[in-house]
């Protein structure tokens, strides 16, 4: 495993070995960690990030928008269809709020 040395100011080192101490694990092992949630975290911020963008790209073309649209309600019909057999409802029979009945049982 490479090594890496770094200089920390002496406030964070002190957290650090109060950290570890509180762990029962080395310092080392504790910085380790901490780096690896970092990079993650950041890589999940970056993905984010090019997700967001990718929709706003789609947001601004009518023809996505559109195929979007129709992609939605077919899941919502789905989605109803799913629920009809879940709740053990022929599809089509009203929703219990529909009727007036309490949805819990």
């Amino acid at each position: 495993m490479p090594a890496i040395s770094l200089r920390l100011p002496e406030e964070i080192e002190a957290r650090l070995a109060e950290e570890a101490r509180i762990e029962g694990r080395p310092r080392s092992e504790v910085v380790r960690e901490a780096i690896a949630e970092y990079i993650t975290r950041r890589e999940r911020e970056r993905f984010m990030a090019d997700m967001v963008a990718a929709a706003n790209a789609l947001a601004g073309d009518p023809d996505a928008l559109e195929e979007m649209r129709t992609l939605a309600e077919d899941s919502i019909e789905a989605s109803n269809e799913a629920l009809d057999i879940a709740e053990e409802r022929k599809p089509g029979e009203p929703w219990p709020e529909e009727t007036g009945d309490k949805w819990w049982r």
